[in-house]
């Protein structure tokens, strides 16, 4: 380059450099410009392209139509009340705590009833007043019968004696209805068992000032187990209502048991936006108790997905992506698919790659489509 630029100066020299036309110093600076421009194209013809970006991979491998799920959850009782006051005051004794065994009427707490007791005891007198007005009206009304037979007494006085007996009645009737409602009232200051079970809340102290149906206790009634779990996709539960679940615990794997599915929650819980699943254990063994964190797993059939890292998931636009290695030209190719189920760990694809095709699993998000790339070897 620099002996083609010296030999076109000298033959622009040998016809500028007349006599009488332009001095030495007018010559070099209408050179310079040129020799600059060269330079240049020198710069250009040495701009390098940047290296390829070297990525992890995976091999997508062959597609399979079975899905093993699973979601840790915890047991539950299969019938769960809660246990309440109908009537408002302060308790002043409890009888039970969390995890006692209880059986059908037994007491577990009571209220101050003094306020009861009385009640109790004005119901009382108003019901001996009212049988002994009773009892005076059915006694003035046999007399009348007798004297209007002889013409003593007019039959107006006998329609009135009828009538007085017959609100004397009315009174009595209303007497026991109150008084009823006096023992009833009473009877509820003491909050008895349904039914045989286990305690498995507490949500009052004694002494506490409380209101009509402010729940107290948490009764697990029977020996029925539920295993619950959330989960993000209750679809693809509801559509697998004959699907036998296996639930096992957490600690212990080889502690198993049998479920099936008993209801999907309609609504997502407001703070993370999942549903509550209820499984139906079949015969649990006891290492199953209440409380218990256990793993919940279970078989879904649907379309041939192939299964690849979560981290190889990117988009296109709106539609989920992933970029594919052409293995001849070491290029990428940025391609949507179609998702089946997914978790934290798992995607699987049910179209748009092929089993054998060469998936970037790492640093999709600094990847663009038509990118030269190099693939690290397992392990690097």
């Amino acid at each position: 380059m620099t002996d083609t630029f010296t030999d076109t100066a000298r033959h622009i020299l040998h016809h500028l450099n007349l006599p009488g036309r332009l001095s030495p110093h007018c010559l070099w600076i209408i050179l310079f410009p040129a020799v600059f421009l060269v330079s240049a194209c020198g710069d250009k013809e040495k701009t390098v392209s940047p290296p390829a970006r070297p990525v992890r991979f995976v091999i997508a491998p062959a597609a399979v139509t079975d899905h093993t799920l699973s979601q840790t959850g915890e047991i539950r009782a299969h019938d769960e009340t809660s246990l309440a006051f109908r009537l408002e005051g302060r308790m002043v004794s409890r009888q039970v705590d969390v995890g006692d065994k209880v059986k059908a009427g037994q007491l577990l707490a009571t209220l101050d009833s003094s306020t009861g007791v009385n009640q109790l005891g004005s119901a009382r007198a108003d019901l001996a007043s009212a049988q002994a007005a009773e009892r005076v009206a059915a006694l003035n009304l046999q007399r009348m019968n007798t004297l209007v037979r002889s013409g003593a007494i007019a039959r107006v006085q006998l329609d009135t004696a009828r009538s007085d007996w017959q609100a004397a009645t009315s009174r009595r009737q209303s007497s026991e209805a109150a008084l009823k409602n006096a023992q009833d009232s009473l009877s509820w200051t003491r909050l008895t068992a349904p039914t045989d079970g286990i305690i498995t809340a507490v949500s009052a102290q004694p002494g506490q000032v409380i209101s009509a149906g402010q729940a107290i206790f948490t009764l697990a009634a029977g020996s029925g187990r539920d295993a619950l779990f959330d989960t993000s996709n209750p679809q693809a539960l509801t559509e697998i209502s004959d699907t036998s679940f296996t639930v096992s615990l957490l600690s212990d794997p080889s502690v198993q048991s049998q479920g099936t599915l008993r209801d999907v929650s309609p609504q997502a819980d407001p703070q993370t936006r999942t549903w509550r699943v209820r499984v139906t254990l079949k015969d649990p063994p006891q290492s199953l108790a209440l409380g218990a964190s256990v793993q919940v797993g279970w078989q879904r059939e649907g379309k041939s997905s192939i299964v690849l890292p979560a981290s190889a998931l990117t988009r296109q636009g709106d539609r989920p992506a992933v970029f594919v290695v052409d293995r001849k030209h070491l290029r990428v190719a940025l391609r949507p698919v179609s998702l089946g189920v997914f978790t934290v760990a798992d995607i699987s694809v049910t179209g748009g790659i092929q089993p054998g095709d060469t998936v970037v699993t790492a640093g999709v998000s600094k990847l663009r489509d038509g990118e030269k790339v190099t693939l690290l070897e397992a392990g690097e």
